[in-house]
């Protein structure tokens, strides 16, 4: 997920540039695979419900890079299309253990054209992310954060989202980030950090603007902010019990959201 969304420019292809601050969460989706004699995607989950299981689905995209048949195992608990990076996750999670089962070192061509964000996912740490998701360097030095992750259970509509946004040529993060002592001192950093697709991500669902304030009024609540082109918004506390309480209570009081806790690294 991403901690900042910078949009710094666009290419004349069309395609955005970006400086992102992405993060890993403990809560995510399980993906396993076996040796099979023809392709087939089950899923389950909390999730599962609308996500599709043929050959438009990312994870059968990059097990099909192997040209090994497999029959692929997919937990959904994200939601979908939720600008937490849940499909490039799977997918990614699917390229390393195709990898495991068949022995190949390299990487399939094509797997970081699966998705913009497959590249870092494919480095499974906090890192810098930035152009249009080609350019990836980890960031060793990030402490833990504690989170709440919230979903309206919006669809937003992330070609319109980029295309609404009144400037794209918008500053980037600094040239080089800063070695933050702990958690606060990365919060206050974050807080003079951006995502820009949020004003437009808003326009296209203005809920989200009812999570984000939700989020900033929950007790010991540091940071609200919308993560990628929406819809899920995160909140930042001082610690995972904190986190985890506020959770509990965001939860109980919006029955129709996708809430959680998480610890992000």
């Amino acid at each position: 997920m991403n901690l900042t969304l910078h949009v710094t420019g666009q290419r004349k292809d069309g395609y955005h540039l970006l400086d992102s601050l992405v993060v890993f969460a403990d809560v995510g989706d399980r993906v396993s695979v076996r040796a099979a004699e023809e392709m087939s995607l089950d899923m389950t989950g909390p999730m599962a419900e609308g996500v599709p299981t043929d050959a438009t689905n990312l994870v059968w995209r990059a097990a099909a890079l192997f040209q090994t048949p497999v029959a692929i195992h997919l937990s959904k608990h994200l939601p979908a299309a939720a600008g937490i990076g849940g499909g490039s996750s799977d997918a990614a999670a699917t390229i390393l253990a195709l990898s495991d089962l068949t022995g190949e070192t390299r990487l399939p061509a094509g797997s970081v054209e699966l998705g913009a964000d497959v590249r870092v996912c494919l480095m499974r740490r906090a890192s810098r992310m930035q152009g249009i998701g080609d350019l990836v360097e980890p960031v060793g030095n990030l402490p833990a954060l504690f989170a709440v992750l919230a979903n309206p259970r919006v669809a937003v509509p992330t070609p319109a989202v980029f295309n609404a946004l009144s400037t794209k040529t918008n500053p980037p993060m600094a040239k080089k980030l800063p070695n933050w002592p702990g958690a606060k001192a990365l919060i206050d950093w974050l807080a003079a950090q951006r995502n820009d697709l949020e004003a437009p991500a808003i326009a296209a669902q203005p809920v989200i603007a009812d999570v984000l304030t939700a989020l900033t009024a929950l007790p010991g609540a540091r940071l609200a902010r919308m993560s990628g082109s929406g819809a899920t918004c995160f909140a930042l506390f001082d610690t995972r019990e904190v986190a985890d309480a506020a959770a509990q209570a965001l939860a109980a009081a919006n029955t129709d959201w996708w809430v959680t806790s998480a610890t992000l690294s």
